[in-house]
C-alpha cells in the first residue's frame, strides 16, 4: 500500500449555509488518477469509499445539482423536525434498523426542496455518486444505502413506507448492489485525461465503516468487536442479519450491511470530545500541554481516584469541561481532580471502563461472548488503548488508520478475482500490515468496573 495523493476536504460556507465542494473534490480525485496512470503498472481497477449521510442529486442528463449539502446546521435539524412529524421514531427504527442519527440521507431529504428533487433523476451516496462521476453507472452499494436511514435491512430494499412518508418519487433511489460488483470502464473521457485506459470502476464497499471491516485481520473462527475512536466513537461487531428489537432500540445500536451480505451492529458513543475540551480550555487558559506531556501527566496520576460517567448530559456540550468534571466529581463524593494530569487519567479510565458496559450490551445482543477488540486506527492516544485492553480484559489490536483503504482494496481484489475468498485476503493482511497486539495484565480494573457501573446519579 502507498499514498499517491491526499487533499483536505474543506467545506465551504455560502449564501443558504455550509456546503461540500465538490467540484473540487472530484479535481482532486482526477488529480490522483492522473498520477496513478503515469505508473508503469496498469490499474485494474479503482473504487470510491466515503462516510455515509450524505448525498449528491443529479439531473436526467448527468449534471450534479448544485449546491451539495454538509449536514451540520439548522437545515438539518429541520428536516429531521419535519419528518419526525410524519413518521414517528419507532416506525423508522423498525424500517431500517438504525439509531436516530441527526445527519442522516433521511433526515436531510425532510429538508429538501421539491424543486430539486423534481429536477434530480438520481441521489446518490458521496462514494456511489463519485463512481457514477467516473464510470455514468448510477448504483448504490447496500452499505451507503444502509447509512441513508432509507433502507431495509432485513428485506434488502428500500423502504416503501419511509419513500411514500416524505413523498419521494421511487426512481429517485437507484438499485442497490452488493460490494464487489462491478460497473464498467472508465468513462472515455476520464480514461483520456488519466491514460487509465483498461482500469474498471467497481463498488466496493462504499461506506467507511463497511471497507474497514472487511480490512481487519481476523482469524478463523475469532469473535471479535471494534471500536473506531475520534471526537465521538463508535464500537460494534459483525452478525449474519440484523437485530431489530426493542432492546437493541434502546441501547442505540445501528444495523448496516457490510461484505458479502454481513450485518455491522454498532452504536455511536463517547470519543475524545472530552479530552479535546479540556485540552481547548487549557489552549485558551494559557495552559498550553502537549499530548505527549499530558500522557505522561496522566501515567503518572493515581489510578481510579476519581471516575465519572463519560455520557452524563453536561459532558455533551462545549465549555469548561475540567469544571464541570470536577463538579461532577464533587457530586458523587469522590476526590476531585485539580491538575491537568489527574483530570486527563479520570477522563481516560472512564472512557475505556464505559468501553467496557457497551462491550457488555453486545455481547447481549449478539448471545455471543467477544475475544478480541480491533482499534480502528487508534494510535493517537496511546494510554487509552492500554486502559482499554485492561479494562476489557481483552487483547486490543490497534490496526493503521488506512485500514478503510486497506478493505477498498480487498474488496476489488476479490471482486477481480485477485484473491480467492475473504479468509484468504484476511490472511494476507496479518502477514502484510504491521499492527500492535496489547494483552491485558491489570485486574485491578474489574473492581473499577464495579464502582463505574455503580456510580451515584449527579444531582
Amino acid at each position: 500500500m502507498s499514498e499517491i495523493h491526499r487533499f483536505p476536504n474543506v467545506p465551504v460556507e455560502e449564501k443558504g449555509g455550509r456546503h461540500w465542494n465538490v467540484a473540487q473534490m472530484y479535481h482532486e480525485v482526477l488529480e490522483g488518477l492522473r498520477s496513478a496512470g503515469g505508473y508503469d503498472e496498469p490499474v485494474d481497477s479503482l473504487s470510491c469509499t466515503s462516510w455515509g449521510g450524505d448525498y449528491l442529486l443529479f439531473e436526467k442528463d448527468g449534471t450534479l445539482i448544485t449546491p451539495t449539502y454538509h449536514p451540520e446546521g439548522a437545515r438539518t435539524a429541520d428536516g429531521q423536525k419535519a419528518v419526525s412529524s410524519r413518521v414517528p421514531w419507532e416506525t423508522i427504527y423498525e424500517e431500517t434498523g438504525t439509531t436516530n442519527k441527526p445527519g442522516s440521507t433521511l433526515h436531510q431529504l425532510g429538508a429538501e426542496s421539491s424543486r430539486r428533487l423534481k429536477r434530480a433523476r438520481h441521489l446518490l451516496p458521496i462514494a456511489d455518486g463519485f463512481n457514477y462521476l467516473l464510470a455514468g453507472v448510477a448504483q448504490v452499494e447496500a452499505s451507503t444505502a444502509g447509512a441513508t436511514q432509507l433502507y431495509n435491512p432485513v428485506t434488502r430494499t428500500w423502504s416503501e413506507p419511509l419513500l411514500k412518508a416524505l413523498r419521494l418519487p421511487a426512481q429517485l433511489l437507484p438499485p442497490v448492489v452488493a460490494a464487489g460488483t462491478e460497473l464498467g470502464p472508465l468513462r472515455e473521457a476520464v480514461a483520456k485525461e488519466t491514460k487509465l485506459r483498461e482500469t474498471r470502476v467497481i463498488a466496493s464497499c462504499s461506506h467507511e465503516i463497511a471497507a474497514a471491516l472487511a480490512g481487519l485481520p481476523i482469524g478463523n473462527g475469532e469473535s471479535w468487536a471494534f471500536l473506531r475512536p475520534g471526537t465521538s466513537a463508535l464500537m460494534g461487531a459483525q452478525v449474519p442479519k440484523p437485530i431489530i428489537n426493542e432492546v437493541s432500540r434502546d441501547l442505540d445500536f445501528t444495523n448496516e450491511i457490510g461484505y458479502g451480505g454481513s450485518v455491522c451492529l454498532y452504536k455511536p458513543t463517547v470519543g475524545f470530545w472530552l479530552l479535546e475540551e479540556c485540552q481547548r480550555y487549557w489552549e485558551k487558559d494559557n495552559r498550553q500541554l502537549e499530548p505527549d506531556l499530558l500522557g505522561h501527566l496522566a501515567g503518572s496520576a493515581t489510578p481510579f481516584e476519581s471516575l465519572i460517567d463519560p455520557t452524563d448530559p453536561r459532558f455533551l456540550e462545549p465549555g469548561d469541561m475540567p469544571s464541570k468534571i470536577q463538579a461532577y466529581c464533587k457530586e458523587t463524593d469522590q476526590p476531585v481532580p485539580r491538575k491537568p494530569g489527574p483530570v486527563f487519567r479520570c477522563i481516560l479510565e472512564s472512557l475505556a471502563l464505559h468501553y467496557r458496559k457497551v462491550l457488555r450490551e453486545i455481547d447481549y445482543l449478539t448471545g455471543s461472548e467477544v475475544s478480541r477488540l480491533y482499534f480502528l486506527g487508534g494510535a493517537s492516544h496511546s494510554l487509552l488503548n492500554h486502559f482499554t485492553a485492561n479494562a476489557l480484559q481483552l487483547p486490543v489490536v490497534v490496526v493503521p488508520e488506512d485500514v478503510t483503504a486497506i478493505g477498498n482494496v480487498v474488496v476489488q481484489a476479490l471482486a477481480l478475482g485477485h484473491i480467492g475468498s475473504l479468509g484468504e485476503a484476511r490472511q494476507i493482511v496479518r502477514e502484510s500490515i504491521k499492527m500492535e497486539t496489547i494483552m491485558p495484565h491489570a485486574t485491578a480494573w474489574n473492581a473499577a468496573y464495579d464502582r463505574f457501573v455503580s456510580l451515584p446519579p449527579s444531582e
